[in-house]
């Protein structure tokens, strides 16, 4: 498994959100040309109350947000519109890699919240299954270095979402 999902409010369990973020992130890795069977991402599925915590810890924002990620290597591109580094796919004695269980090499940890994904669906007229596929491919796609800071970066991002999410059935989200 990519994914490796822990349910800290039970409503994601009932929305089957570890199924749902497996198949956004293989079909994101797969569209990058990368062997999902080679890595590895944490994900919490948690509430708003949650998720302001951790917002407010890592980005210094006091309040609940979508998505969250914490990519396990920096693989930002130095140039604005470039594609990010290459996530390396060899097992190394570093913080960020498995053990010998092969569970493959750490992309990183990506959060979610039931509250904000659920309202913004609603808000949007979208069906939750399309609003959690497209934050969980975009968090994914922070994990490997892109991002939507920069205004050639933001273009990028957002057109390798929008392929990734056709390919899973998803509307345009923008």
């Amino acid at each position: 498994m990519l994914t490796d999902t822990q349910i800290e409010d039970d409503r994601w369990a009932d929305a089957g959100l570890a199924p749902l973020a497996e198949t956004a992130a293989r079909a994101t890795l797969e569209h990058l040309g990368l062997d999902p069977d080679l890595y590895m991402i944490s994900l919490l599925g948690c509430d708003d109350a949650r998720i302001a915590i951790l917002n407010a810890e890592f980005r210094d924002k006091p309040a609940p947000t979508n998505v969250l990620s914490w990519p396990a290597q920096d693989l930002a591109a130095d140039e604005d519109g470039e594609s990010p580094f290459v996530p390396d796919d060899t097992p190394q004695d570093d913080p960020f890699a498995f053990d010998a269980d092969d569970e493959g090499i750490a992309l990183g940890d990506i959060a979610i919240a039931y509250d904000t994904c659920a309202r913004e669906a609603a808000e949007a007229g979208k069906a939750m299954t399309d609003h959690v596929t497209h934050l969980v491919v975009h968090g994914t796609l922070h994990l490997l270095g892109y991002d939507h800071v920069r205004d050639k970066d933001a273009t990028l991002m957002e057109t390798i979402e929008v392929a990734i999410l056709g390919k899973l059935g998803v509307a345009d989200p923008y």
